[in-house]
């Protein structure tokens, strides 16, 4: 970003977080600005990346989808070419909703949506027959306390 964000910038971001679907009107009233700054400021966010892309939210359970699993993977593996085979074998499982790479004692974590236990263990025993790891870890989330993609953007 060349320049920081200002007060609209951030009113805007605020807005688009809850609902990107909103009409500029509906935009507009809500940071009290008119449309042609919403819109050119929108635009201007978009080329820069600071808003990166705009998805609907579905609702997991809905689609049948009740099992949420974090994945604690440990691996004595550190080299390139395993890393890379790694991350194919995530990119090609659509059941994988994050990863991230940890620093400390766990090396990555998984956030997996899958109908059901049964779902998760058919997930695991075809990640695991194509990738060595030296421990996994699977925690069952009971329930879903918080979720949001909303960012502070406070000052």
């Amino acid at each position: 970003m060349t320049r920081p964000l200002d007060s609209l910038d951030k009113k805007i971001l605020s807005a688009v977080q809850q609902d990107s679907s909103r009409s500029l009107d509906e935009l507009a009233k809500e940071v009290q600005s008119s449309k042609t700054p919403i819109w050119s400021r929108l635009k201007k966010l978009r080329k820069l990346r600071v808003i990166k892309k705009e998805v609907a939210i579905l609702d997991p359970e809905s689609l049948g989808l009740n099992a949420c699993f974090f994945v604690l993977v440990r691996t004595s593996q550190h080299e390139k070419n395993w890393q890379d085979l790694f991350l194919s074998a995530l990119a090609s499982r659509p059941e994988i909703q994050e990863a991230h790479r940890l620093a400390g004692d766990v090396d990555y974590l998984l956030k997996v949506r899958v109908k059901d236990p049964a779902d998760f263990d058919r997930f695991y025993q075809s990640l695991v027959s194509e990738i060595s790891v030296f421990n996994i870890t699977s925690l069952l989330s009971m329930q879903e306390i918080l979720s949001t993609t909303a960012l502070n953007i406070e000052d």
